[in-house]
């Protein structure tokens, strides 16, 4: 079908006559007519006919013309999305994060950003770095948001390192090294409550055990999941070597009370992941800006 023709015929059905048509699209009364013709002979039906020194549909021409406004409302509908997604006001971004800024940073985050952009959609996957970094390299995330060592990415990742987070020791209140600087070595006498095998956190801690040469921790009980393992010390059993920003609010609250190991100093880096050299869709772009003024990150 001639879109052109239709959009003539579009025209005017809208304005009632083939002269106010041909003002409105700059287009001469003969060319409209002549192009007109042409789509009633390809659509095998009369459109239009004479009324007094003008022109009018026919029933035929009532039906086309109510078709015609549809089809280019849904234009009209289609270019609107194209500039909304241009400018970043639609959308969808795929976020892979691993587990620490998907539960304590993402959701003020995305908080801020749908207050903005509430038309975009936004698919986030929580998973461990390699996974999160596999997606993101086989094109199922737009982004990553990594929390825990600084790792070496391939040189087709590139890497936006926002702030460092502390790696806390954390007692109840009524502890007896609560508010204290103690040595890493009696730090580990006492029982912790930690995650699972394979958390970041608790690889740390072993880890800096062994670079210290300091006994390994005692792990008297774990847990699947951070937050129950937090619960546990709160409720008074235990040690816990935590994220900051997973136990600061415990700790401002006077729930949770930080240790001072002596020479100990570990910090998480929380960063974006991007494909480097292939850009980022607006929305994900505004949602990298966002984040970048996001009042939670410490200063």
């Amino acid at each position: 079908m001639n879109l052109h023709a239709l959009r003539l015929f579009h025209e005017i059905a809208l304005t009632g006559s083939v002269t106010r048509a041909s003002e409105t699209l700059k287009i001469s009364q003969p060319a409209i007519t002549a192009q007109v013709k042409k789509l009633e002979k390809e659509l095998g039906l009369v459109l239009l006919k004479p009324q007094g020194r003008g022109v009018a549909l026919t029933d035929a021409g009532e039906t086309a013309a109510l078709l015609a406004k549809r089809l280019f409302a849904v234009e009209q509908q289609i270019e609107q999305y194209a500039r909304d997604y241009a400018s970043g006001l639609n959308g969808r971004i795929r976020v892979a994060a691993t587990y620490l800024p998907a539960h304590f940073l993402m959701p003020a985050w995305i908080a801020m950003f749908k207050r903005q952009y509430e038309q975009v959609e936004m698919n986030i996957i929580t998973t461990n770095s390699s996974e999160a970094l596999g997606k993101l390299q086989q094109g199922e995330a737009d982004l990553a948001i990594y929390g825990g060592l600084p790792e070496d990415n391939p040189d087709t990742i590139g890497t936006e390192h926002l702030f460092r987070d502390e790696l806390w020791f954390v007692v109840a209140p009524g502890h007896r090294y609560a508010n204290r600087t103690v040595k890493l070595e009696d730090m580990m006498r006492e029982p912790f409550v930690m995650r699972e095998e394979g958390s970041s956190t608790r690889a740390r801690l072993l880890s800096l055990c062994r670079t210290y040469n300091a006994p390994s921790p005692r792990i008297a009980l774990q847990f699947n999941g951070l937050h129950e393992a937090i619960r546990a010390v709160i409720a008074g059993y235990g040690a816990n070597f935590v994220s900051s920003l997973a136990v600061r609010e415990h700790v401002e609250r006077g729930e949770l009370c930080r240790v001072n190991v002596k020479d100990v100093h570990l910090e998480n880096t929380i960063a974006i992941w991007t494909r480097k050299n292939e850009p980022l869709s607006a929305a994900a772009q505004h949602f990298i800006d966002t984040i970048r003024k996001s009042p939670r990150l410490p200063t």
